[in-house]
């Protein structure tokens, strides 16, 4: 089998170092070898976005992997992750093997499809940016399921503007203005729908309804924003619901040492979360 990945390699793969180095690659064909040897693509998506989540457990934490130079580019860095491309790594994998599939050119094509709006790269504006955006974009392409409505959650609507008027904070909307006008009309979209989440304060009532690999995305009291972070539910052993992240700078991709409402309640800005159940391909 590993020389039928390394054909794979050989043949179908030329990728731009400037979206994915050697090392990467290195380290996407181990995670498909890995997956291989375990059978683990056996499992449930939802069990196996958590599998290949753990395999990523002390990762550095690295921000802004996404922002490069020059046009819009489909970047990968699994040496490096934050708290997103963490979440759409594992998501990625799994929907990938799932498929039947274990080459780094169909990762990279299921990965576009996930990012973009509507699978499609388009420049810096098709890209997901607001995670609200990211959740509307991706349940309608059947990638996820947002159960929050059906287990509970309350309706809330996101006042997002941040990006619009905060444009010199990213390099692209800075040297790019014309990108402007389109980022407002999608933060108008977002402000113009219903979501439905699970206020933080009742976490615990509703736990039992989330299940080990669901994507969590935690709602945020901060000005202009939608989503603060997001990761993945992991039932441990004594059927609590922690969750698996790539916390912040300076920290690595890890399990919450407590239950999720308690990890919630230690940071004033999380309000609540959404849970968004991934979809067998």
């Amino acid at each position: 089998m590993k020389l039928l990945l390394n054909l794979f390699f050989a043949l179908n793969i030329i990728v731009s170092a400037q979206v994915f180095s050697d090392s990467d690659k290195e380290i996407c064909s181990t995670k498909f070898q890995l997956i291989l040897d375990k059978n683990l693509s056996t499992l449930p998506i939802n069990d196996l976005v958590t599998e290949i989540g753990k395999t990523f457990i002390n990762t550095e934490y690295i921000a802004h992997t996404l922002e490069t130079e020059g046009d819009e580019k489909l970047v990968v860095n699994l040496s490096g992750l934050d708290c997103t491309t963490f979440l759409e790594t594992a998501l990625t994998f799994a929907r990938t093997v799932k498929k039947g599939k274990y080459d780094l050119e169909s990762y990279l094509d299921e990965l576009k499809y996930i990012r973009y709006r509507n699978g499609n790269l388009d420049g810096y504006a098709s890209r997901l940016h607001y995670f609200s955006d990211w959740i509307y974009n991706n349940v309608e392409k059947e990638i996820v399921k947002d159960i929050t409505k059906e287990i509970g959650g309350k309706k809330i609507s996101f006042d997002v503007w941040y990006m619009s008027k905060n444009f010199e904070a990213y390099r692209m909307l800075k040297a790019n203005p014309k990108y402007i006008p389109i980022i407002q009309e999608q933060e108008k979209a977002i402000r113009s729908r219903t979501y439905y989440y699970i206020p933080k304060s009742e976490v615990n009532l509703f736990e039992d309804k989330i299940q080990n690999g669901d994507l969590i995305a935690i709602t945020t009291n901060l000005k202009g924003l939608d989503i603060s972070h997001v990761g993945i539910a992991v039932k441990m052993q004594n059927g609590r619901i922690h969750f698996m992240h790539a916390p912040l700078e300076g920290a690595k991709v890890q399990i919450s040492p407590e239950p999720i409402q308690q990890y919630l309640e230690k940071i004033k800005k999380h309000t609540g979360i959404i849970v968004l159940r991934p979809l067998e391909p």
